[in-house]
């Protein structure tokens, strides 16, 4: 028997399912990456994959977390109804993505980007921004 180790990585296999072309096609429109998706939704991102490439539908169990952090009913992750994506321009989603590499920064960094927006808002007179950290 030959047990050699491939040279290269194997290439990324296309989602085969209905439900895998959608689950991907939502979490790109969102800007997820599997690893993103995967925390947002408390599961793996080998779970996700697995979605993706595999599986015909998630567990149940599995099913609400990934509709809730790619902000889509239920029903419009199962393929039951059209998922209303949001026609989010290229530039929004590249601040969405900057926005979300702040949660890599230290704590005391985040409230200094907080408060800086909450001043670049409050000069402009739309209030506050509100934000999961004081």
């Amino acid at each position: 028997m030959d047990f050699t180790i491939p040279a290269e990585m194997p290439a990324k296999k296309p989602a085969q399912t209905a439900f895998g072309k959608r689950l991907v096609a939502l979490r790109q429109a969102r800007g997820l990456t599997q690893i993103q998706l995967a925390k947002a939704a408390a599961t793996t991102q080998r779970a996700i994959s697995y979605y993706e490439t595999e599986a015909e539908f998630p567990t149940a169990a599995a099913l609400i977390p990934l509709a809730r952090a790619l902000r889509v009913s239920t029903d419009e992750l199962l393929g039951a109804k059209p998922a209303k994506l949001d026609q989010e321009n290229p530039q929004k989603r590249r601040l969405w993505k900057r926005f979300q590499r702040m949660a890599s920064l230290p704590e005391r960094d985040q409230r200094a980007v907080i408060r800086l927006i909450n001043s670049l808002v409050a000069s402009n007179g739309n209030g506050t921004f509100n934000s999961a950290h004081p």
